[in-house]
């Protein structure tokens, strides 16, 4: 199955057929069909790469274990889920968010077992040598949207090819967001088991809210104590559709704090949103401009300041997803710098009484536009994580937008990308340390949803979710050679190499002498790659190959309350002090 050819689509539909005929499966019209869309739709688009699309076929058609059968299986000798082989890691720098240290690392049964210098091991030991190397936890991706119907089409990307394509990225968990079907929680969540069911790294879930009433109250509460589910995210965007009033986004709040849940936000303003839209069709603004031209930065600053202050009022901790714009890196950077002011209350409060607010910048976001990276108020507003709210839609289904933005589907890539990309905006840039790195890839994501150490850390007792990362190793961006399923790529074009040579970019820009524009070059020389990754004790990333098995990944419950809770009683205790309440008065006389 390997060949280092590009096939013509007919050529890639006879090589999937072959494989097809060698193991007597007789396809149907519906499953040939289905085939034919997998081939020349670009699914099995190099030869080279045939059998792990071949597998995403064999997948929707439900023949996998067929091929389990015949003793095929992408990646691997044999089918299901493998044995978790004993693994040491030697020779490496192994860094965790707190320090890091020249160590080896043994693993056994998807467990860690050993973090320490010059460890023997015997014969039936995989050994990975990872001298001058960096070896890292997982990274955990906080936002994406796998196999989602949005906007009349579904995301390009299962929970397959977009695991598949995190691990190839050095992403060894998501968490996902569930879309509940017509406000149904319990609903939404037992289509995305089904939708997870071939899972190939290991994921969470956070739930969305898109309607408020009694029955979706309790049903927080079965999410909270029964499925393992401890956020939940309103939309302030969204009109007609996803979109909620202050009136129930208070009544949201206050119960994701009675179940120790966090409260997550879309911050635009919807209303603004929605005229803004109808004012650029007015103009005769119907391309993709429109798009960005109907929300300014203004509507996601008003809207995060809006829920920062509904958050304050109750007294709940708040995370703002997908932070793109200045106006609200501000508000959340003011927010964490003052603390709650509890209706202006002049008690004082301890430190760990501030209010909490987490700011979630994606990848995109700082690699397609690094300026605000340098911002002063960038540290305290959205150093502490970074998501990628992958949402891969391809070019057709983005065509349906053509004449009109307002039906184009949002969203990009970045699940495969991101750990790269972020080394190279960030680390190599001097903005943060290799420490820093891991926590905000990783480590930080796991304390705020609960599932440190197991995950986030190389520690004895934690998932052997791993990477092995050369900080000197190349490879170019490109849609021919992602893993994603997606015919396009936003990054098209970054080359993360050493320093051989450099891609560069001419672009006319105003410039400040005299107003007069002019070109400015810009030179993009980045470097660094993920070279192994380990998730759940298995290599699933060596040599460029990809090992991912469908069925291997595991739901990761994640238990409420987490440290951005601690200190909020203290907090809800002064300020009912300060009210002295229930206040006294003299009855008046008659």
């Amino acid at each position: 199955m390997a060949c280092a050819v590009q096939l013509a689509g007919w050529d890639r539909l006879g090589c999937v057929l072959t494989v097809f005929s060698v193991v007597g499966l007789e396809l149907d019209q519906d499953a040939a069909g289905f085939v034919l869309f997998c081939v020349v739709g670009g699914v099995g688009r190099v030869c080279v790469r045939s059998w792990f699309w071949f597998v995403v076929c064999l997948e929707k058609l439900n023949v996998v274990g067929l091929f389990c059968d015949a003793g095929s299986e992408y990646g691997g000798p044999q089918c299901g889920i493998q044995s978790s082989s004993k693994i040491l890691i030697k020779g490496g720098t192994v860094v965790n968010a707190h320090h890091q240290q020249i160590a080896d690392v043994y693993v056994e049964d998807g467990i860690v077992v050993a973090v320490q210098p010059n460890i023997n091991v015997g014969d039936d030991v995989k050994v990975l040598d990872a001298t001058g190397k960096f070896v890292m936890p997982g990274g955990i991706d906080p936002h994406t949207h796998l196999a989602m119907e949005f906007m009349g089409s579904e995301t390009i990307d299962d929970f397959f090819s977009g695991q598949a394509a995190a691990l190839a990225g050095g992403t060894t968990m998501h968490i996902d967001f569930v879309i509940p079907i017509n406000g149904s929680l319990t609903a939404g969540f037992e289509a995305y088991e089904k939708k997870a069911k071939n899972s190939c790294m290991d994921y969470g879930f956070h739930m969305a809210i898109t309607k408020w009433d009694e029955v979706v109250s309790d049903e927080m509460e079965v999410m909270v104590k029964e499925k393992g589910i401890n956020s939940f995210k309103f939309f302030m965007a969204y009109k007609g559709s996803f979109m909620i009033n202050d009136e129930l986004l208070i009544e949201g709040f206050k119960r994701c704090k009675s179940l120790g849940a966090l409260a997550m936000v879309h911050a635009e303003n919807g209303d603004a949103v929605f005229e803004g839209q109808k004012r650029m069709i007015e103009l005769g603004i119907t391309g993709p401009e429109g798009h960005a031209l109907s929300r300014p930065p203004l509507l996601e600053g008003e809207a995060t300041t809006r829920a920062i202050r509904l958050a304050e009022f109750v007294n709940t901790p708040l995370y703002v997803v997908h932070v793109m714009s200045m106006d609200a890196m501000e508000e959340i950077a003011k927010a964490r710098k003052a603390g709650p002011n509890f209706l202006n209350t002049t008690i004082p409060l301890c430190d760990s009484c501030r209010q909490r607010v987490i700011g979630e910048p994606v990848v995109s976001g700082l690699v397609l536009d690094d300026s605000w990276l340098w911002h002063s108020d960038f540290v305290t507003a959205a150093k502490q994580l970074v998501g990628t709210d992958h949402c891969a839609f391809n070019s057709t289904q983005k065509a349906f937008g053509i004449d009109d933005f307002r039906k184009i589907p949002n969203g990009v890539n970045g699940i495969e990308e991101r750990m790269h990309l972020v080394w190279d905006t960030m680390v190599e840039s001097g903005q943060i340390s290799v420490t820093d790195y891991v926590r905000l890839t990783s480590t930080e994501c796991a304390r705020i949803f609960n599932v440190y150490p197991r995950k986030g850390a190389i520690l004895v007792g934690s998932d052997a979710d791993i990477i092995i990362f050369n900080p000197n190793s190349s490879f170019e961006i490109t849609a021919r050679s992602h893993h994603s399923r997606l015919d396009t790529n936003v990054y098209e074009g970054r080359r993360v190499k050493d320093f051989v040579s450099v891609t560069v970019l001419v672009r006319m820009v105003p410039k400040p002498h005299n107003g007069v524009s002019g070109f400015e070059i810009s030179v993009m020389v980045s470097q660094g790659k993920v070279e192994v990754t380990i998730a759940g004790g298995r290599v699933v990333w060596e040599n460029d190959e990809l090992k991912a098995v469908p069925g291997s990944g595991k739901f990761i419950e994640m238990r409420p309350f987490n440290y951005l809770f601690h200190g909020l009683d203290k907090a809800d205790a002064k300020y009912l002090s300060s009210l002295q309440a229930p206040v006294k008065r003299l009855k008046s006389s008659t």
